[in-house]
């Protein structure tokens, strides 16, 4: 749960709330005393989504991919074998694709601060694009492992037309730099791949984070380093409100933390309905996505898991066909496959109980300086943030 200390005493004041509760928080926004609020979020805003799980063990799509002719399950999203064996991404990607899923209630919660001029800076690992699909305004939304709004050659950078990307995702063919012969170079999503610098925009924005008057993290595991330190940029004095299935980072350990464990469309339901929000975000939310899918996503996680395993699958057995037809890429006596024991291990040791779902793996702990670096910026070669 990454870099957790003892959380604070009941007894102890606050400095800026009432009291440690939504309510306080509630009239905190409607007091007109937050004007500037910034939300950091991960895998768990969009469980609800139905987007396939990566990491879980054995049930999980690396799970799966594990057992396929791979150096390794991450493979698959690793920029050297990218450009050595591209069509097994091309593959997951169609399945993965934006338009393929729907926002949840917690994006349009999102959306619904910035459309009262309340959001200051949307930071999220998730590159699903679905913040973008909630509405919210892509000058106010940072992300920090990249997305599929964007694609050009990983040669010469030149960017590739998003209908066309469209095009050769749906037939799951890989599309070539459109500048022909002159260059030829693979196209690739702007998602953050193994051996790739996380976005510049992720370093230059991060301190807005310090003109906050506060802060949501929601549906985070907060291991994954830079993002995890954003919390402790929060000024002191400022509330932070955490909404996640258990207590991440150092969260709960200042005077004005307010912890609301559990799923978060719950959590953003019960604050909606703190600030009087509740019946405009539902009907927000039911516009944009259809009564069909709200009732989908309303049935709960646990009504869908066979449909998803049944998909994870689907997509395992799609990859291991395209590996069949391509040239085997060969192990490097450095780089053994790993048992399935072996990767239930490391999975295990590398869950995200925050969020009951994994899409966003962990870097090395510890500060960005200590990652290894490209032109000055930290490089995610030791992990892969996803979904």
């Amino acid at each position: 749960m990454g870099q957790e200390s003892s959380v604070i005493s009941d007894d102890t004041p606050t400095e800026t709330l009432r009291e440690r509760s939504l309510a306080a928080v509630a009239e905190y926004i409607t007091s007109g005393k937050a004007k500037r609020i910034v939300v950091m979020t991960g895998a768990g805003i969009s469980t609800a989504a139905g987007i396939p799980d990566f990491r879980s063990p054995e049930t999980g799509l690396y799970a799966n991919l594990a057992k396929l002719n791979l150096p390794r399950p991450e493979s698959v999203f690793d920029l050297l074998f990218f450009k050595e064996n591209p069509k097994p991404f091309y593959v997951l990607a169609k399945d993965l694709y934006p338009g393929n899923f729907h926002p949840t209630i917690s994006h349009v919660f999102i959306s619904l601060l910035a459309k009262k001029g309340l959001l200051h800076q949307l930071y999220t690992q998730n590159i699903d694009c679905l913040e973008r699909a909630a509405g919210i305004p892509p000058e106010l939304i940072v992300e920090a492992h990249g997305s599929f709004a964007n694609q050009r050659c990983i040669e010469c950078k030149t960017p590739f037309p998003a209908d066309r990307m469209r095009e050769h995702v749906a037939r799951a063919e890989v599309p070539r730099c459109i500048r022909g012969a002159e260059c030829g170079g693979l196209v690739k999503p702007d998602i953050v791949f193994f051996h790739e610098a996380l976005p510049m925009l992720f370093y230059e924005r991060k301190d807005l984070i310090s003109s906050a008057d506060l802060a949501l993290v929601m549906g985070t595991s907060l291991q994954v380093h830079p993002f995890a330190s954003l919390p402790n940029y929060v000024p002191e004095g400022v509330p932070r409100v955490l909404f996640n299935l258990e207590r991440v980072g150092g969260l709960g350990t200042q005077a004005d933390d307010v912890l609301e464990l559990g799923d978060c469309d719950t959590g953003v339901r019960k604050l909606a309905d703190q600030l009087g929000w509740r019946e405009e975000l539902e009907k927000e939310w039911r516009d944009l996505i259809g009564e069909e899918e709200a009732l989908k996503q309303l049935t709960g996680a646990w009504k869908r898991a066979e449909e998803l395993q049944d998909e994870v699958e689907k997509l395992a057995d799609e990859v291991e066909e395209v590996l069949k037809m391509d040239s085997p890429v060969p192990r490097t006596p450095e780089e053994p496959a790993e048992s399935e024991e072996r990767v239930k291990e490391r999975d295990d040791t590398k869950a995200e109980p925050g969020t009951g779902t994994k899409k966003v793996e962990e870097m090395p702990t510890g500060s960005s300086e200590e990652i290894p670096k490209q032109n000055g910026v930290a490089l995610s070669d030791k992990t892969l943030p996803l979904l």
